[in-house]
């Protein structure tokens, strides 16, 4: 969807923001080489976070030497690479895991593995651009969040009226055409809705931009 809104607006660049439940990390990776900016914070269902434990925030990857410095200050070092869920993994833990005084803090084995994705930078960034701006997820609930709302009001938070997927994708293609068209409306007003719709035609192919094709 992302890419084809970048390709519908004829833009470069794009920011993408979404909630928790689109978090994937090989889609960030996807969005990341297309050149898309993510904004989607990763979700809070951590099994280390809901025992109390500490959670991989908390021990902190150090690019430099490759390993992970951990609460107690110790190193956890690379061990070896699998795939788990066709996923690439880099997978760490320290020496020190069985006697640290923090062990009943950090995990219930015998030590604490940290699994690194091999494009786990490209999590963090977005992560770190999360943290730079923290208001990002609340403006996307601010413009989005109430278009679903309104579009459930005109239907009357009812089913669709007509059968079939086919169907369907079209009665939900003009609701959101209906909503699109209103709000248009709304902000340069009716004349400035004409004008631009005009000068939309102009730029087209010749024909009028609501032309017929019957």
């Amino acid at each position: 969807m992302a890419v084809a809104a970048r390709k519908a607006i004829g833009k470069p660049g794009l920011r993408l923001l979404a909630d928790r439940g689109y978090f994937s990390g090989p889609d960030i990776r996807a969005y990341e080489l297309a050149g898309i900016t993510a904004y989607v914070p990763k979700p809070l269902t951590s099994a280390s976070r809901k025992k109390g434990l500490f959670t991989k925030r908390n021990i902190a990857y150090v690019a430099k030497s490759d390993e992970y410095g951990c609460p107690a200050g110790e190193r956890a070092i690379h061990r070896f690479t699998t795939v788990e869920h066709d996923m690439n993994l880099r997978v760490y833990w320290s020496s020190a895991c069985p006697h640290c005084h923090l062990k009943e803090r950090c995990s219930t084995s015998d030590s604490r593995r940290i699994r690194r994705l091999a494009h786990e930078h490209i999590l963090e960034a977005m992560q770190r651009r999360l943290d730079r701006k923290p208001d990002a997820i609340t403006i996307r609930r601010s413009t989005v969040e109430h278009v679903c709302g309104t579009v459930d009001r005109w239907m009357d938070a009812t089913h669709f009226l007509t059968p079939t997927p086919g169907r369907v994708s079209t009665e939900m293609s003009l609701q959101m055409l209906a909503y699109n068209l209103k709000r248009v409306m709304n902000i340069p007003g009716v004349a400035g809705t004409m004008k631009a719709l005009r000068m939309a035609g102009i730029r087209g192919s010749g024909e009028p931009f609501c032309g017929s094709r019957r």
